[in-house]
C-alpha cells in the first residue's frame, strides 16, 4: 500500500484495487492542555483512542447504509484500526460542515456577545475550509458558489445530509442518555454523488452525559457501544 496522506488523527493509504485505507491513530487534538475534537493541534496520544474512533465510525456508517445515505464506507477491521473506503473527490481542498445543536466552542468565541453557552441553535449548519494555517475559516454559501467550490445542488444536498445525519446520530446517542452538542462532517463525490466521507466518531462530535460532563473519544465509545 502507498501512503497518500498522514494527518493528525488518521493516515490515508491507497490499495492496488483502487480502494483506500484509513488508519486510525491514538493521537488526540486539543487546546490549552485539554482534549478538544474541534482543535487543530495534536495534544498527545491516548492509547485505544484510534480503535474507539474506528468502532464508532463503523457503527454509524453501517447505520447510514441502512438508511440509504451515501457514504464512502466499505468495511472496517477493528483489530487493525483500519477502515476500507471508496475514493472520493473532495470539494476544493476540503470542507467541514458543522451542525450545531447548542452553542459551544468556537461558536461562543466568535459570538460570545450574542450567544450564551449551550443556547439552543436548532441544527444550525456552518461551513469551514479545511485549512489549518488559516484556522479553518468560515465560508458562506454565496462564496462557495462564487468560487465554484460547489454547485447549488451539491451545496443543498450536503446541508440536507448534514442535518439528516446529525438527527440520526442525536437519536442514537439519546437512546443511551447522551446529549449531542455539535458534530462536523466531511463530504465528497463518490460515484458522482454527494456522500459522507472521513469518519463519524468522538473525533468530530461533542457529547455530554447526564451529569453535564463532556466525554472523550474512549469514554464515548464505552458509554455508547456497551450493551
Amino acid at each position: 500500500m502507498k501512503l497518500l496522506y498522514d494527518g493528525k488523527t488518521k493516515s490515508l493509504l491507497a490499495k492496488e484495487d483502487g480502494t483506500l485505507i484509513l488508519k486510525f491513530k491514538d493521537d488526540v487534538t486539543g487546546a490549552d492542555g485539554k482534549i478538544d475534537p474541534g482543535a487543530n493541534t495534536v495534544l498527545g496520544r491516548v492509547e485505544g483512542k484510534g480503535n474507539a474512533s474506528l468502532r464508532l465510525s463503523q457503527y454509524f456508517f453501517t447505520r447510514l447504509q441502512g438508511e440509504g445515505i451515501p457514504s464512502h464506507f466499505i468495511a472496517a477491521d477493528p483489530e487493525k484500526n483500519t477502515m476500507t473506503v471508496k475514493k472520493a473527490v473532495t470539494f476544493g481542498r476540503g470542507l467541514e460542515f458543522i451542525c450545531r445543536l447548542q452553542a459551544y466552542g468556537s461558536f461562543l468565541r466568535r459570538y460570545g456577545s450574542y450567544a450564551r453557552e449551550l443556547q439552543d441553535l436548532n441544527y444550525l449548519v456552518e461551513i469551514t475550509l479545511k485549512d489549518d494555517e488559516r484556522g479553518d475559516p468560515l465560508i458562506n454559501d454565496d462564496t462557495l458558489l462564487a468560487l465554484a467550490i460547489m454547485t447549488p445542488a451539491q451545496l443543498e444536498t450536503a446541508k440536507d445530509l448534514t442535518r439528516r445525519v446529525t438527527k440520526l446520530v442525536e437519536r442514537e446517542l439519546a437512546a443511551k442518555s447522551l446529549r449531542l452538542i455539535d458534530i462536523k462532517f466531511e463530504f465528497g463525490l463518490v460515484d458522482d454523488a454527494v456522500a459522507v466521507i472521513d469518519e463519524i466518531s468522538g473525533d468530530n462530535m461533542r457529547v455530554m452525559d447526564q451529569e453535564g460532563n463532556f466525554l472523550n473519544q474512549k469514554e464515548l465509545c464505552a458509554a455508547f457501544l456497551t450493551p
